[in-house]
């Protein structure tokens, strides 16, 4: 499953549908709403290119990885602190491939996916500026 989405994601499904015959590692990266003095954050998706991006993300590291499963999901919209904002899960052959498999789409994310953050304070808020080459052009 590749996925942008307001709803929160079922990581235990997501590791379910992960074990396909021939796995031998299974990696999950759940990235989560931290409390950085914060009351929540906004995401923002320019999802007719992030999706996409996604998309071709998990095929060069399925490709490059030898991975057997890949699931990006992440979320858009309003969330607390403790809530998810994004789950890659992949399953390989090997712990190896999984865990560097996994490491590559969130470093590959980081950089090339058109979704931005606004961190909500009790002083109002902040986009923080990505890391992606697109850059966020937000202001508040």
């Amino acid at each position: 499953m590749i996925a942008i989405q307001k709803e929160d994601v079922n990581i235990a499904q997501l590791v379910t549908e992960a074990r396909k015959p021939g796995t031998g590692a299974i990696v999950v990266f759940d990235g989560i709403v931290r409390d950085d003095d914060i009351r929540e954050i906004e995401l923002e998706a320019y999802t007719e290119v992030a999706l996409p991006e996604l998309e071709k993300i998990a095929k060069e590291a399925t490709a490059k990885f030898s991975l057997l499963h890949v699931d990006i999901v992440h979320r858009i919209g309003r969330l607390a602190i403790g809530e998810n904002i994004l789950a890659i899960v992949v399953s390989a052959g090997h712990r190896q491939e999984a865990y560097a498999g996994s490491r590559f789409i969130i470093e590959e994310i980081k950089v090339k996916v058109p979704i931005w953050k606004k961190e909500l304070t009790r002083d109002g808020g902040r986009w923080v500026p990505g890391e992606h080459s697109h850059g966020s052009g937000k202001t508040v």
